[in-house]
């Protein structure tokens, strides 16, 4: 009988044990940081500026969740089960696939095709990219817009049975060029390059390219450009097994299996004009021997296509800041200007209007107009110079193809962005010289344009 109580007696202490391990383990191994590509909670505060905070212990309790002892190690067995044991992820973002690769969920959609964008949206980002490209000639600056292809757009056959099979219809990409054609928009094509290529260009457990996609990438933008550049097809370089995949850092958090990058040597030879933790950085400034002055807007696929880019140019400025700010082009005395979008991120283009100056459209074409002048009241914001004016626009109204044209204080005739508001209506949004409008009273009418 007191062996059995004794038994009882370490089972209870070992369950005890066993809870208080997280918590009480903070004590000898620290705060853990979670590996996990979102914003964990911050630590909580009881005492605010305006008082006692009644969110005090939820807030405790989210904190706790993200950084007790041993999440990571935690996080990652549980991982190691479903994934090695049953063949699925354990991280909502990630989608492990066959031979130990590994996908952003976020490409989902477009890999079965169940996000297709409407015609109408993928005329709006092919107008919205004409515009500006017309607005960087006009200031005689180059343009060109590039889109990374999507992980299982181009490795399809790594992704798991369940999500298959792949869709059979024009994705979103390869309907977005044919609108791109007819708008005259320079697009360079890597998809294009990269299914042509025999090499394996993207990380097997991260979500972008490596470093021999990213050359083959730049190589193809800047001949695009028409810019001379080194060429990375021949150059001596040296395998490294240090690469740690974003993929992998999400899943597996405390047994990251680093993969093999390459490095070409010599390096890509640029300078920082600042300090920067990574090329994840918003906004980086580089120094070259190169030629010219190149201002890029980028997503994280650009983390390893800058240096390549960098090099070829005497002065480059890379920007994740969405939307786009066109003065960034005489701020830097830009001649070129590249657009780099990721492919899932295309919807979100149709969402999105940069800043810059509405064009003013001199005496359009009546036999092009289609329908009559509407008064409208749009929303107006004071934006430094601007004024941001947004706007809906009923759908009965609209084809496809229709342009957006305003009609302001009965004077200038500007074209706004056309854009998918985020309620799924269709909308505007132009900026406007503040010397241009008053502070009240302004009057809009709206024009549609083919």
């Amino acid at each position: 009988m007191k062996a059995m109580k004794n038994k009882y007696h370490v089972y209870i202490a070992m369950f005890l044990i066993l809870c208080l391990l997280p918590s009480a383990g903070l004590l000898f191994t620290g705060v853990s940081s979670s590996a996990e590509n979102r914003e964990t909670a911050k630590a909580p505060v009881l005492i605010k500026e305006d008082g006692i905070n009644p969110d005090f212990l939820n807030d405790a309790g989210a904190w706790f969740e993200d950084h007790f002892a041993f999440r990571n190690e935690a996080v990652t067995g549980y991982a190691m089960l479903l994934g090695k044991i049953f063949g699925v992820s354990a991280q909502q973002g990630v989608i492990v696939g066959k031979d130990g690769w590994l996908f952003y969920k976020d490409s989902l959609e477009d890999f079965q095709g169940t996000g297709q964008m409407t015609d109408r949206q993928l005329f709006q980002v092919a107008h919205t990219l004409r515009m500006i490209r017309d607005y960087a000639r006009k200031n005689g600056v180059r343009f060109a817009f590039v889109v990374a292809p999507n992980k299982n757009s181009l490795y399809g056959e790594y992704m798991p049975y369940y999500y298959q099979p792949f869709r059979n219809h024009a994705g979103n990409l390869e309907r977005l060029k044919k609108y791109l054609q007819k708008e005259q928009v320079h697009m360079i094509d890597l998809d294009e390059a990269f299914r042509s290529s025999s090499q394996v260009l993207y990380h097997k457990r991260d979500s972008h390219w490596n470093n021999e996609g990213a050359a083959l990438a730049a190589d193809r933008i800047l001949t695009g450009l028409g810019k001379k550049h080194p060429s990375y097809a021949d150059r001596t370089y040296e395998l490294r097994a240090d690469f740690e995949g974003d993929l992998d850092r999400m899943l597996y958090p405390a047994a990251i299996e680093p993969e093999e990058e390459r490095y070409y040597i010599p390096s890509p030879q640029f300078t920082y004009c600042e300090e920067v933790e990574s090329n994840f950085a918003p906004k980086i400034n580089t120094r070259s021997a190169g030629s010219g002055s190149l201002v890029v807007y980028r997503d994280s696929f650009g983390n390893a296509l800058l240096p390549f880019l960098a090099e070829a140019y005497e002065k480059a400025y890379f920007s994740r800041a969405i939307p786009y700010q066109m003065q960034d082009l005489s701020v830097h005395q830009a001649d070129t200007l590249l657009i780099e979008r990721a492919e899932r991120f295309l919807p979100q283009m149709a969402q999105e209007a940069p800043v810059m100056e509405a064009p003013i459209i001199e005496n359009p074409s009546a036999g092009d107009i289609q329908s009559t002048p509407q008064t409208i009241c749009p929303e107006e914001i004071a934006q430094g110079d601007y004024v941001k004016v947004t706007g809906k626009v009923p759908t009965d109204r609209l084809k496809d193809n229709s342009r957006i044209l305003i009609r302001v204080n009965a004077n200038y005739i500007y074209e706004a962005f056309p854009i998918t508001c985020a309620d799924g209506q269709e909308g505007f949004t132009m900026y406007l010289p503040t010397d241009n409008v008053k502070d009240t009273g302004n009057t809009y009418e709206l024009f549609l344009m083919e």
